[in-house]
């Protein structure tokens, strides 16, 4: 494990202490889920953009005309 120091503005580390301790964690443990869920979310993006890129909008188009054309269930009734 790496220790880091890092500068936070008092208000927010006083919000991330109030957090930390509604969810019974230390703050070290709040941080670290935090930049967890951060880095998931930006390597998400990153997969979804490498897939969209590897597609075409003909290959679209082709699956999209092989949907039948039936109504949608809110207007059957």
């Amino acid at each position: 494990m790496t220790a880091l120091t890092i500068r936070l503005p008092n208000s927010l580390h006083a919000k991330i202490r109030e957090l930390a301790a509604r969810d019974d964690i230390s703050v070290n443990q709040f941080i670290a889920s935090a930049a967890g869920e951060k880095l998931a979310s930006i390597l998400t993006v990153d997969y979804l953009r490498q897939e969209a890129a590897q597609g075409s909008r003909q290959d679209f188009d082709r699956f999209l005309q092989a949907v039948p054309d039936v109504p949608d269930e809110a207007d059957r009734t």
